[in-house]
């Protein structure tokens, strides 16, 4: 079953969001550092050296996609050559059957996974569940948002929206863990509950950061090891990727995948990368025995062909989260979707109808920060602005919204109109205190003192002191 999509609600998450102290202390404290660490990394070796690396980043992804028919024809033939079974799912739905049908075929009755975003967009841990599989998180932020029984709020960081002392009290109640405020010691106890389910587990599942379509190859970036064990110690691994996720070569990986830890994490590498071609050979000793590679399409293919297919160019390194104004206020779980932020806020609405995340638009302030740490480039200020224009075009903006503006357009259209409008506004505001505006105009002066307008505008104050510089020749 596909999570539900709550995006709509956003406005009265975010107040929500905005009054938990909790939560604010957590993206206050968390989000600062992963910032500082990404600037870093970034500009290592300089700046000309970053920008050079993130166009490289771009153009890669971006030739990708030009070619993206061709090159998921090339890399389901290598994989094949390679010893794995493809796949290819056309939605979610399609794709958890996919896992149950394997699944059954193999006695399959304990799943261990590596993290991912995708499994998260199909709701896959619920289809195995209603299947009777017991499937394990082993991505430490995963695993204690399963506990809790939520959802990611990050698209790096699941537990971004906790605290270390929220942390604590979960695994205290939840798993009995002995009482402690050091983070190595929480991570140590839950590494010891973790691993039996890496011994005993029938099966891997675990998503892909890229596929290489010259070899035939699922790679894997992670920085716990759980990654390598979820899919190399059962004897069927599960790959469920993204048709977005194809890059065409070596090289190319090379260069995202810098970026990739650079900007998500700060390092200069992750800690695991791992590069899977198909399950193990005769003369290997360990590994799958079994690979199947399931590629999702899930309405990526419907954004594909349209203005807005650049968004499938994203590395999912949540830069544009960490530096989103917005996201940084109301956290990710408002956004009401599996993708929160800036990508989000353009994903959601074109994966699940734009009628179904309206306010998500509308959720930037249009600084492009995003654009402006976007490993890859993407223009997400264009496209959010582009979205909202599509609200417009649908007659989604409401009756009053769009009165405003046509009244606007008005206003300023005629020079004098907007002439006297100035001069009514600036006598309003001297004579009145007004602390607040009337309507929908309120929500402005909820949160600021409404300024006095000037005596006179600047093109009178222009021609003023255009006259004094004449009379004074």
């Amino acid at each position: 079953m596909t999570p539900p999509i709550t995006s709509n609600n956003f406005i009265p998450a975010a107040r929500i969001a905005l009054a938990d102290p909790t939560l604010q202390e957590a993206f206050t404290t968390g989000l600062r550092g992963v910032r500082a660490n990404r600037l870093a990394a970034m500009n290592a070796f300089g700046a000309a050296h970053r920008e050079a690396l993130r166009q490289q980043g771009a153009a890669a992804k971006r030739h990708a996609l030009s070619r993206l028919p061709e090159l998921l024809e090339q890399a389901e033939t290598r994989f094949r050559e390679n010893g794995a079974e493809v796949l290819w799912a056309v939605d979610g739905a399609q794709a958890g059957q996919y896992v149950l049908e394997i699944a059954a075929r193999h006695g399959v009755r304990l799943v261990v996974k590596s993290k991912s975003m995708l499994t998260e967009e199909i709701g896959l841990n619920h289809m195995m569940e209603q299947a009777g599989i017991e499937t394990l998180e082993t991505d430490l932020g995963e695993y204690i948002v399963q506990i809790e029984g939520g959802t990611p709020s990050h698209i790096v960081a699941p537990i971004m929206h906790k605290t270390k002392d929220s942390v604590r009290d979960l695994l205290i109640e939840k798993l009995d863990m002995p009482t402690t405020d050091v983070a190595e010691e929480m991570t140590k106890f839950v590494r010891g509950v973790l691993r039996p389910g890496f011994i005993n587990a029938d099966m891997g599942i675990s998503g892909g950061n890229f596929v290489i379509a010259e070899t035939g190859t699922v790679c894997l970036v992670t920085n716990e090891g759980n990654g390598r064990l979820s899919t190399g110690a059962p004897k069927v691994h599960i790959a469920l990727v993204g048709i977005e996720k194809i890059v065409a070569t070596l090289e190319d990986y090379a260069a995202l995948v810098q970026l990739l830890a650079r900007s998500s994490t700060g390092q200069q590498v992750s800690v695991y990368m791992q590069l899977i071609n198909g399950p193990r050979r005769a003369d290997e000793p360990d590994g799958p025995e079994h690979v199947y590679v399931i590629f999702v399409d899930n309405g990526r293919s419907q954004i594909y062909q349209t203005p807005y297919a650049e968004a499938l160019a994203c590395l999912r390194c949540g830069a544009c989260l960490n530096n989103c104004p917005v996201y940084q206020s109301v956290g990710g779980h408002a956004y009401g979707s599996v993708y929160p932020g800036p990508i989000g806020s353009v994903l959601t609405p074109l994966l699940n109808g734009i009628e179904n995340a309206a306010p998500l638009p509308y959720a930037s302030s249009l600084c492009g920060q995003c654009k402006e740490v976007c490993p890859v480039d993407i223009d997400l200020p264009r496209m959010l602005l582009d979205l909202r224009r599509d609200l417009s075009a649908r007659g989604k903006d409401g009756r009053v919204w769009a009165l405003g503006l046509k009244g606007w357009a008005l206003l300023m259209a005629s020079p004098a109109l907007y002439r006297i409008g100035g001069k009514l506004a600036a006598l309003a505001t001297r004579l009145l205190p007004i602390r607040s505006l009337p309507g929908p105009l309120s929500g402005w002066t909820a949160h600021r003192v409404m300024p006095r307008f000037a005596a006179k505008s600047f093109r009178e104050q222009w021609n003023d002191r255009q006259k004094e510089a004449r009379d004074a020749r």
